[in-house]
């Protein structure tokens, strides 16, 4: 559930920028904004050695197939 909020100063041009490229991809400039800050975070908390908040850390277990 998503309950924070952030806020963010733009140039109209920027925001219109944004707007339109939202719209190519089929999403709410809230979606496209908000995937595109997950991404360039990933990138360069990873590139820093960083875990991501984000991203749930998962196992690989053997279902009992064994390699192959």
């Amino acid at each position: 559930m998503k309950t924070a909020i952030l806020e963010v100063r733009l140039q109209a041009g920027e925001k219109q920028g944004f707007q339109e490229a939202a719209d190519i991809a089929g999403l709410t400039l809230s979606q496209w904004v908000r995937e595109r800050l997950r991404k360039a975070a990933r990138v360069e908390l990873e590139d820093a050695g960083r875990q991501v908040p984000f991203i749930r850390p998962f196992k690989l277990t053997d279902n009992g197939q064994g390699s192959r």
